[in-house]
């Protein structure tokens, strides 16, 4: 029933459903005041919800705003003292008691409680008034000044010490009686949709300057600078909080019906399955239920809501509105949930506060489905969940804790994947490296060289991983083994590459039934020839990839990330964390440093490739001391480059040398070496000049990068043919001719 209230916790939650006098104190006089008696009847209140179509949740501060009123009108209407000068009115003054006990019986029984700032107007446009009678009413003059003291001047100054009255008194000129706009500036409550969980501010931060604003979709994203925070703002707002009440109703009765259906094992295996069914029947009941009322929905409005109602029954809610973006990077939510926004790490302006404040409720639904779809537990046995999360148009990885390692509860951490692979004309695009670092690794691709991409969190070294691994020719098998799933290889099938995938076990979660990761790697060894990529070398499976690189069962390029931030870190890494011996060690070839740098200021970060060194084979124990590292390429901070050092330069590469003995035309050619690794890296920062001249970006994508490269293997083949060595010039003029025809 409207009206009706209950306390939990502090809380106060009102249902304004059918309430024909709006569910929102900022709006509507009527609903503050029905909250001004509950707080007269409940006291000790926290938070306030109105609970209607939408949920309208007042905070704390807000809610204190609200109890002061309250009690201002308790002491003036329930304490006698105010209306004691009625009887001293009556007797002396029978012409102006009647009115005003009336203007007061206004003032302190309807205004004061609906309206506390025009009550307070409206008392000093009395006493201004009685001062004016005064002196054309001599008579009068005793009880106006005792009317003025004993009554308007309390009521004043009662008024004047509430917080409310204090933030608008430097805006009240002028003011109208009955305009609720001051209101609308100080009540800013949480608002969600009756069929959300997760609640979100409407309004921006009131002093934040907008200093950017992007659409996804029909989603718009607004980033605001506020005054004396380093932190940026980040104020989405998605169609579902723009729907109208009629629309509001539609969709919460669509979600309660299809509440009811029980999804199959095979859709609870395969969630996409569950979607599309959610799709076709929420669809049908829209369509029905809008009929039904009367309101006619067009094809495109019918296509959202339906979108809308499927985001939150079958798929991710307000993770999906987010993971939309594809500026985002990270997303934190932090326990305990309830009470902190949501934080997201943004290519643009870093780390943010967004305007959405998940519940728990929220929390504990994700637990369940990334439970139910990774086939991992979350409990206090198994505090750590690490999963995948596909929805449309993006992929994340999901590290969810819990207690006992949580004490305040349920937190997530999401890391979103690009779509599409990350390319090198992408990374050149943005600066990550420069052309000659590109046309080195695809020529050590080329000689089937053993890689580690090594760096901290978020430096970049899966999505490099990525990338590297579209310069391997189509012709080779690839097989990825990972525990968690951040390689976008669903996207490299469908680029056409022959490519396997192995999942094996976390050393995090250790799943029983999943195989463990040293066990996953000898069975990709054992699946035949192939390319290997590791996602991550993080445990015993250590041993069995430095074993099997050793004996030579790996005939292919062998490639994967770690954690380390220098050569001499990924040694120790490997060698005393993973229990690899030293001399197995030797079997890496290459290790790429990858980093994220700090500005001066300390405010910014960015990304770059930091370091290429080679292991070199003739030391014992301790390639540190003795020079079996020999860096190729280093960062400058200087001049913002990687730049080649002399032993590149000069020709000394081990590695690459190594690779030259096996082809008849790089045999003791240095200068055909130098020229085919400087051609590859022209290619590639060709296909972005091309990109940003022609303003196309796509041809810098996965798609466009390997017709690229094969392009470039064919016409390689084809010189060497015709002139008897790779001529960089004719290879190169070639390729420019193909790829300028491509793009007509």
């Amino acid at each position: 029933m409207a009206c009706e209230h209950e306390i939990i916790d502090g809380i106060l939650r009102v249902n304004c459903r059918g309430c024909m006098f709006g569910s929102n104190i900022e709006d509507f006089d009527s609903c503050f005041g029905a909250i001004i008696n509950k707080l007269l009847e409940v006291k000790n209140v926290e938070r306030i919800i109105l609970a209607g179509a939408r949920e309208h949740e007042y905070d704390y501060e807000q809610t204190k705003l609200l109890m002061e009123i309250a009690r201002v009108y308790e002491k003036l209407v329930k304490v006698e003292n105010i209306l004691n000068y009625s009887r001293l009115g009556k007797e002396k003054c029978e012409r102006c008691f009647p009115k005003r006990f009336s203007e007061l019986q206004m003032l302190l029984g309807e205004m004061l409680r609906k309206d506390p700032i025009g009550a307070y107007i409206q008392t000093i446009r009395m006493i201004r008034r009685e001062r004016s009678e005064i002196r054309k009413e001599p008579m009068c003059h005793r009880c106006s000044e005792f009317y003025i003291k004993n009554a308007l001047i309390p009521i004043k100054e009662s008024l004047e010490k509430t917080k409310l009255i204090q933030m608008v008194k430097d805006k009240i000129h002028g003011y109208k009686i009955g305009d609720r706009s001051l209101y609308r500036e100080i009540f800013h409550p949480l608002i969600r949709p009756s069929f959300m969980l997760t609640r979100y501010k409407v309004m921006p931060p009131k002093e934040g300057r907008l200093i950017d604003r992007y659409s996804i979709s029909n989603i718009l994203v607004e980033i605001f600078k506020v005054p004396g925070r380093v932190r940026y703002y980040y104020h989405i707002s998605a169609p579902e909080f723009q729907l109208s009440d009629e629309k509001l109703s539609i969709l919460d009765a669509a979600r309660r019906e299809i509440a009811e259906y029980k999804p199959s094992e095979k859709e609870f295996t395969y969630p996409e399955m569950a979607r599309e069914t959610f799709m076709e029947m929420g669809r049908d009941r829209i369509a029905s239920l809008s009929e039904g009322m009367g309101l006619h929905l067009s094809e495109q409005e019918l296509n959202e809501i339906t979108g809308i109602l499927v985001r939150y029954t079958a798929g991710f809610g307000i993770l999906e509105v987010l993971l939309m973006d594809s500026k985002i990077q990270d997303v934190y939510i932090n326990s305990p949930i309830g009470t902190l926004p949501i934080y997201i790490l943004h290519d643009d302006f870093e780390e943010c506060e967004t305007n959405l404040i998940p519940t728990r409720e929220d929390a504990e639904g994700w637990a369940t489905r990334f439970r139910l779809f990774s086939g991992r537990p979350l409990d206090e046995a198994n505090p750590v969940l690490d999963t995948e999360l596909f929805v449309p148009g993006a992929k994340a990885r999901v590290c969810a804790i819990t207690s006992t390692l949580s004490p305040e509860g349920i937190g997530y951490s999401l890391r979103r994947h690009r779509e599409r692979p990350w390319t090198y004309p992408l990374f050149l695009n943005v600066k990550y490296f420069d052309p000659l670092f590109a046309g080195l690794m695809s020529f050590l691709v080329g000689g089937s060289r053993t890689i580690l991409f090594s760096g901290g969190r978020s430096s970049g070294k899966t999505s490099l991983l990525s990338a590297t691994m579209l310069e391997i020719m189509k012709k080779f098998r690839i097989v990825t083994v990972e525990d968690t799933l951040e390689i976008p290889v669903v996207q490299f099938r469908n680029l056409g590459f022959n490519i396997e995938r192995l999942k094996s076990r976390s050393v995090i979660t250790r799943v029983e039934r999943e195989l463990p990761a040293d066990e996953a790697l000898r069975t990709a060894i054992r699946l035949g020839d192939a390319c290997l990529i590791v996602g991550e070398v993080r445990s015993k499976e250590a041993s069995a990839l430095y074993e099997a690189m050793r004996i030579g069962a790996l005939s292919n390029v062998v490639a994967g990330t770690i954690h380390g931030e220098s050569p001499y870190g990924v040694f120790d890494r490997v060698v005393n964390d993973l229990g690899v011996q030293p001399a197995s060690f030797k079997a890496t070839d290459i290790i790429v440093i990858c980093g994220r740098l700090r500005t001066a200021d300390g405010l910014h970060t960015f990304r770059r490739v930091l370091d290429v060194t080679e292991v070199r084979k003739q030391w014992k124990e301790d390639p540190l001391e003795e020079k079996g590292f020999v860096t190729l390429m280093e960062y400058s901070a200087k001049d913002d480059k990687l730049k080649p050092t002399d032993t590149l330069i000069n020709g000394e590469s081990f590695v690459i040398n190594e690779i030259a003995k096996r082809v008849k035309e790089w045999h003791g050619n240095w200068d055909g070496i130098w020229s085919n690794i400087e051609l590859r890296g022209k290619v590639k920062q060709t296909i972005v000049d091309y990109a940003n001249k022609l303003n196309k970006p796509e041809i810098m994508e996965a798609d466009w990068t390997i017709k690229c490269n094969e392009m470039f293997h064919l016409i390689s083949d084809e010189t060497r043919k015709e002139v008897g060595f790779l001529d960089s010039k004719i290879i190169y003029d070639k390729w420019l001719n193909w790829f300028k025809e491509s793009l007509k």
